[in-house]
């Protein structure tokens, strides 16, 4: 099974007793394994977002993500950064269009692809994600000198 990222940011999340926590603001990646490793949980207009493993998170229902009992807010909150939008650069500084969406395995967090405006990359291709960009392997497989 494969979701996009534009399909699970959004959906409602729920504590462990049912009550709403919030919405899937945003994904957090872990460029270099490949894989996703936090949500960002939007608790509305005036509160600050939560941060949760992906691990701690499952499928409760269609369109619905359920913390898992005695999971909570992630003990060491990565760096925000998004990937959805983010400039993609190759490892040789070429310029890869801009990300648009990625799909990935919602069951291991698995990233299978990254869509960007030039075309789709490969999940075995990213080195890391940045600020201002996703860095990935030139697909020619070398660098020009």
């Amino acid at each position: 099974m494969t979701a996009l990222f534009s399909e699970v940011c959004g959906l409602p999340v729920v504590g462990a007793d049912g009550a709403r926590l919030g919405a899937v603001r945003s994904l957090t990646v872990d460029a270099a394994s490949g894989r996703v490793t936090h949500a960002r949980i939007g608790r509305g207009r005036w509160r600050r977002d939560t941060v949760v493993a992906w691990d701690d998170l499952r499928a409760a229902g269609p369109g619905l993500l359920a913390v898992r009992p005695a999971a909570g807010p992630a003990h060491r909150v990565p760096a925000r950064r998004e990937l959805l939008g983010s400039e993609v650069l190759t490892e040789c500084g070429e310029e890869h269009g801009t990300v648009l969406d990625a799909a990935f395995d919602p069951s291991t967090g698995r990233l299978d692809a990254v869509l960007t405006s030039l075309g789709e990359v490969g999940a075995d291709r990213l080195l890391g994600l940045g600020d201002h960009a996703l860095v990935v392997r030139d697909a020619r497989g070398h660098h020009p000198v």
